[in-house]
């Protein structure tokens, strides 16, 4: 997932909306690295991050706000499907 993106979560105490953008770096020639970091955050308060290995499949959620494991799941979930969708665009062309 390269692209800021917006994720809705539905909770008991109503719809939160949740920022997530990832961390990338640009190494020489251009190419777009991405890291496996993606930066949570709420309007203005920082969330923490999910950080994933190398293959996206592991993750870990070093967060300092108030999410709890299975909301982080379900965004985690998120970032794997929306980075799997653009890599098969960008493959596509």
């Amino acid at each position: 997932m390269i692209k800021p993106a917006e994720y809705k979560l539905y909770t008991a105490d109503g719809e939160r909306v949740v920022t997530i953008k990832s961390v990338n770096q640009t190494i020489p020639g251009g190419t777009v690295y991405i890291t496996g970091v993606f930066k949570l955050s709420e309007g203005e308060v920082g969330l923490g991050d999910i950080v994933f290995d190398d293959d996206l499949r592991e993750w870990e959620y070093t967060g300092f706000g108030d999410l709890t494991h299975e909301q982080a799941a379900e965004i985690a979930e998120y970032i794997q499907d929306k980075t799997r969708q653009e890599l098969e665009e960008e493959k596509m062309g």
